[in-house]
This record gives C-alpha cells, sequence and structure tokens, in this order.
C-alpha cells in the first residue's frame, strides 16, 4: 500500500494518519491525530505481509505490551498497539529527528557531545536491561529526540519479533542490526544486555568520525569482521576512548554493563570541554502556525523522502523541509557530569547580526523588556521548589517529588554501608535549597553495601569447610541448599549466592547473608521396568548405562531360557543412588532331577512315568509285550531336564 493510500486513514477507531515522518523495509512512521486525547502521537505501521504471521503478530503483541510498561526519560513512551489490517504501534512523537537524521545533515559530534548522547542512552538502557529486556538493535535511527532536545531510545522489542517472523528483507538492504551488531549476534549466541553496549559503542564513534568501525562492502562480512577482533577507539574520541574500548571489547563478560558504562562517561567528562549545543534536524517544523479550521495536530506536507542507509525498520526516511520552517533556537543540552554532581548549560542563543531599531521603537521595547523580566522573576518565584530532606528514601519517592516540582532529574549510583540499596544517600542540590522548574537534581542512590572479596577457592571444598571461611571473612550463611549435581561430589560447594539470591563469584556486599549451594551427588536413579526376561548382556548394558552397578547371580528357572533374566533385587521403580548395586538373577535353565524308578512297568507306563518327571524317550529294547527291566541313564541319577532315556525291556 502507497504512502499516499494510507494518510487519513483511521486505526484502531482513533489514530487517523496526517503524514509519514519516515519509512523503511518494514515499517513506516506517520504524525498521527489521537481522536480521543487529542493530541500528536507517532504510529509506525508495519508492513501487510506481516498482519497475516501469527507468530511475529503474538511475539509483537508480547513485545509491545512489555515496552508499554517501561517508564523512563531516555525510552520512547508507547500508548498502544494493535492489528487494523496492518500491525501498529503508536508512540510519543517526537519532534526533535533522529541522530541518524542528523548524521545525515553533515552534522557531526564533538566528544562532549558524544558523552552527552552515550550518558542518556546509556540510561535508558539500564533501565531496560534490568527489567531483562533487550533492545538488540540499538542504531542512529533509534536514537531520537524530543524538541528539547532529550534523547529517547525507540523500537524496544521490535527487532526481536520481526526475527522471529516469516517476512523477508528486501534484497540489497543491510539491515541496522548488521551496521552495529555485536559479535555474538554475529555468532547467533545468546543475547545479554552488554550486546547493546557494544551497538551503542560503534554508533557513538560514528557520531564523531562518520565511520561505522569494521564496515565491508557485505553484511557478511561486516559481521564476521567483529568476531574475536578488538575495537581501538579512533582519537577523534579523546577521553572517551578507554570507556569506548572496553564497550566495544569482543568478549561480552569484559564490558561493562549499562550502568558501569555510564560511570566511565561520566569519569570522562572531568577531562573534555564545554559541549556546544547540539544541532537537531526536526522531524517537522516546531511552532508551525496552523489554520484554525484545520485538524489541531496537522501539519505542512512532507516533501522528499530519501533513503537511510541503516534500513532499519520505521527510521528510514528523512523529511527534507524549505530552511523556513526549521526552527530557529536549539533546545537546551543535557546534562553533564561534573565532579560530585552534573552541569547545566544555558539555552543556545541567537547569534543573527543586530538590526538597527528607530530610537522610540528601542525604548518602547526596553521596557517591554523589562516588564517582561519583572514578570518572569515573579513567575520564577512561584515555580521554585525547595528540596526536602529525601536520605534514606526510597528512589520512587524523589522522582514522584522532581515529577511534581518540574525538575529533571540525574542518577548516579554509589555503594553505602548505612543505606539500603534502592533508597537516596543525598542530592545535589542538598535539601533545603530551592530549585525552579525544569532545573536538575542530581542524586545518588544505594546500589547496596561496599563489596568484600569472598575467600579464593570455595568451589569444590566441603561445606563445612566453606561455611568456616565464610564466617571468618564476615559473612552471615544461610542454611545449604542442596542439589543433585551429575559431576561435583555429593557435599561439595558448587555455588554461592547472594542475600538477592544471585551468583557471587569473586565479591559481596559486606555483612550480608550468603548462601552455599552444595551438591547432592548425583540425581537417584529408578531401576527400570522391562528388563525381565531380557538377554543377561542387554540388561547389564542398560544398568549402567544409568550408572548402576549390575552383579551376577545364577539360578534354575523351569520357565525363563538359559541367560535370561529372571528377577533384579531391588525391584522394578526403586530409587537408588549412582553406583548401588542391582542384582540380576538370571537363568541356567531347567534343574537336573532325578531318573524316575520304572522297574516292572508296561512300556507305555515307563514312558508316561519319564515324560512326567521332564524326559523324552529316546527308544524300547526288547519286547514291548514285557515289562520293564531298567532305563538308560538308571532310575535315580540325575539329568538335566529333557534328557532322552532309554527304556531296556525284560527278556522273559
Amino acid at each position: 500500500m502507497a504512502l499516499d493510500d494510507l494518510v487519513g486513514k483511521v486505526l484502531g477507531g482513533r489514530y487517523r494518519l496526517v503524514t509519514p515522518i519516515a519509512t523503511g523495509s518494514s515499517a513506516r512512521v506517520f504524525l498521527a491525530d489521537d481522536a480521543i486525547l487529542r493530541r500528536r502521537v507517532a504510529v509506525k505501521v508495519l508492513h501487510a505481509a506481516l498482519a497475516a504471521d501469527e507468530v511475529f503478530l503474538r511475539r509483537f503483541r508480547a513485545e509491545a505490551q512489555s515496552v508499554a510498561a517501561l517508564n523512563h526519560p531516555h525510552v520512547m513512551a508507547v500508548y498502544d498497539w494493535g492489528n487494523d489490517d496492518v500491525p501498529y504501534l503508536v508512540s510519543e512523537f517526537l519532534a526533535g529527528g533522529s541522530l541518524r537524521m542528523m548524521l545525515d545533515a553533515g552534522h557531526r559530534l564533538t566528544a562532549s557531545q558524544a558523552l552527552l548522547v552515550g550518558l542518556e542512552a546509556a540510561r535508558g538502557l539500564e533501565y531496560a536491561h534490568k527489567r531483562g529486556i533487550i533492545h538488540r538493535d540499538v542504531k542512529p535511527a533509534n536514537l531520537l529526540f524530543d524538541d528539547d532536545g532529550r534523547l529517547r531510545l525507540a523500537d524496544f522489542g521490535l527487532a526481536k519479533a520481526l526475527s522471529e517472523a516469516a517476512w523477508t528483507e528486501p534484497s540489497g538492504v543491510m539491515l541496522g542490526t548488521m551496521r552495529y551488531a555485536s559479535p555474538e549476534q554475529a555468532k547467533g549466541e545468546a543475547l545479554t544486555g552488554k550486546s547493546d553496549l557494544y551497538s551503542l559503542a560503534l554508533v557513538l564513534i560514528e557520531a564523531v568520525t562518520g565511520e561505522v568501525p569494521f564496515s565491508t562492502d557485505t553484511a557478511l562480512g561486516t559481521l564476521m569482521a567483529r568476531v574475536d577482533n578488538q575495537l581501538h577507539a579512533p582519537p577523534e574520541l579523546g577521553a572517551l576512548g578507554p570507556a569506548i574500548e572496553r564497550a566495544a571489547h569482543p568478549d561480552p563478560a569484559q564490558r561493562p554493563d549499562a550502568g558501569e558504562f555510564s560511570i566511565a562517561l561520566m569519569a570522562a567528562a572531568e577531562d573534555l570541554v564545554r559541549p556546544e549545543p547540539l544541532v537537531l534536524v526536526s522531524t517537522i517544523a516546531r511552532g508551525d502556525p496552523l489554520d484554525p479550521d484545520r485538524d489541531p495536530t496537522l501539519i505542512a506536507p512532507s516533501e522528499i523522502l530519501r533513503s537511510d542507509p541503516d534500513g532499519g525498520a520505521g527510521e528510514v526516511m528523512v523529511v527534507d523541509r524549505p530552511s523556513a520552517l526549521l526552527p530557529e533556537r536549539r533546545p537546551s543540552l543535557p546534562a553533564v557530569a561534573r565532579g560530585k554532581g552534573l552541569e547545566r548549560y544555558d539555552r543556545f542563543t541567537d547569534t543573527r547580526p543586530p538590526r538597527r531599531w528607530p530610537i522610540a521603537l528601542g525604548i518602547a521595547i526596553v521596557m517591554i523588556l523589562a516588564l517582561g523580566a519583572l514578570g518572569a522573576a515573579l513567575i520564577n518565584r512561584a515555580s521554585n521548589h525547595t528540596i526536602p530532606d529525601l536520605r534514606n528514601q526510597p528512589e520512587r519517592s524523589l522522582l514522584d517529588t522532581a515529577a511534581q516540582n518540574g525538575w529533571r532529574t540525574a542518577r548516579v549510583e554509589l555503594r553505602d554501608i548505612d543505606v539500603a540499596a534502592g533508597n537516596i544517600i543525598d542530592t545535589d542540590p542538598v535539601a533545603g535549597k530551592t530549585l525552579e522548574r525544569g532545573g536538575l537534581l542530581t542524586y545518588t542512590v544505594s546500589r547496596g553495601k561496599p563489596l568484600v572479596s569472598l575467600p579464593p577457592d570455595l568451589i569444590g571444598k566441603a561445606a563445612a569447610e566453606g561455611r568456616d571461611l565464610l564466617t571468618q571473612a564476615g559473612f552471615l550463611v544461610a542454611d545449604l541448599r542442596t542439589q543433585f549435581d551429575e559431576t561435583a561430589p555429593k557435599g561439595t560447594i558448587m555455588s554461592v549466592l547472594d542475600d538477592a539470591d544471585k551468583p557471587a563469584t569473586t565479591e559481596a556486599p559486606k555483612g550480608s547473608t550468603l548462601t552455599l549451594v552444595v551438591s547432592n551427588g548425583p540425581t537417584q536413579r529408578t531401576v527400570p521396568a522391562g528388563l525381565e526376561n531380557q538377554q543377561k548382556d542387554a540388561v547389564f548394558n542398560a544398568l549402567k548405562a544409568l550408572r548402576l552397578n549390575p552383579q551376577l547371580k545364577e539360578d534354575f528357572s523351569d520357565t525363563v531360557p538359559k541367560d535370561m533374566v529372571i528377577s533384579l533385587d531391588p525391584v522394578v521403580g526403586t530409587k537408588l543412588d549412582v553406583d548401588a548395586v542391582v542384582t540380576v538373577t538370571v537363568s541356567k535353565g531347567p534343574a537336573p532331577r532325578k531318573v524316575p524308578p520304572t522297574a516292572g512297568l508296561t512300556a507305555t507306563q515307563a514312558s508316561a512315568a519319564l515324560e512326567a518327571a521332564g524326559f523324552t524317550v529316546k527308544g524300547i529294547n526288547g519286547s514291548a509285550t514285557k515289562t520293564v527291566l531298567t532305563t538308560d541313564p538308571p532310575a535315580g541319577e540325575l539329568q538335566p531336564f529333557g534328557t532322552a532315556i532309554t527304556i531296556i525291556m525284560r527278556s522273559t
């Protein structure tokens, strides 16, 4: 369906598509009216072919529901989703454009500007990662700005949903996921949040240098070039270089998580100059006058569409407009770390050459400005709020207070022995100071008690020894937790868990309660059914495969053939420890029996007696009309079951 065919369409009975603002190989983005809440929103309309893909729709609904629950200043808000002939996603409308649009317009970031972008992106990723959500497609097109210059991460979860769809990208399109993919994505391994950090490092390098590291002429070549190759930060990154190199380590275990990366960026700020304001390439013109008769969210139509090399879903189209439609002022920048707090930068002011004005008009303007300044001072005084004492309060309390007073916030994490994890250690400005609406409140939240080293080589030690070592190191040890394990000897330590029930490998919070996970040995085995009346060798092999120890016992049986299993001890269904003995009774065949006496019997009577005793008659020597003299073998002799007996008759 063409773009023009969708303009004016109403999705979900409330979202009227007004004008396209972006398009890609699998999605298009429209500015839209929310008819119920009367606000501008962005609607991402996915390709119509996906509407029939049940696997995609199931994953799309699940991912959309997860992402809609995210609430963070640097994560794009998702309002709604649905499937109205085409799958669609409704989000907040961000007029500041994307980093992709900024770079395509020829604007490169300085190292200081890249630090600001990276810091806000890392904070958004940290928030999502803590809730188990990985982005999987961090790229410039998914780093968007509102009209105040605040960064938002867009398209959480969409890459995962598309990867499970039957949808195929058009040939020649190189997905943004490939251009900025981590080595583990290239190898098809399970992803963690550290994959997003690798992609963010590549994005920041491109933002400063204009080049994506390891790029080749083919998608496969680009992916494989990153496997096992350490990235070296370009000199243009300056003090950002070490943090970027760590985030782009080929081994995820060597990378920082999003929170650690934020701290590394703030530390690098000490060695960087104050950044210039970002040059935003707006999606629409801010302050565009609207005809009263037009719909409240209708904007001037887009003019020219051109491709984005990312080729990513919904972020490929850039809307070019006449320069007169672009805003004359750029927004204030986010904060950057300076020492303990964060430094706020003033709005970018108009630098156009001054014009000459008539003196009388100039005096009038001065008077108007003076009155305006007085009014602004009164308004500012009314909008100032005193910072309450939030120390030792939950972080949620601070965020609620900041929202009520209109303050922006910046978060720092530290460990503190006296403040519980998740509670506030201090604020900057401190309690009792006033802060204007829109001002920045930097707060430090506790990550819990300081970490101390665990005793070395705990794994594999006996549980009692490990408990003593941890107690001597100042830890408390909870009751042991046992679990079966096929390799760890019974009674030895397999792992140590902290008080959050997470693995503690080299360190744990000071004085915390630790849990020792101790091996209970291999899982018990069950004596299997179906082994009776089977060949001895097959039964022995089956028991050995279960790590049980078969022992042979032989016995006679009139019913079970020789070398076949008569019975098992313990019986079928019994649970046994590994290497426990199972006695296998194997048949030796029927037991030997005595040849019965037949002397004086007729031939017929003797034959019946022999057969009843388990023997066969080989033949009769002599006249059958006489009586039996003896047998061969003779009566009373032990013979195997089924032995052939000769009957010898009397001669007279």
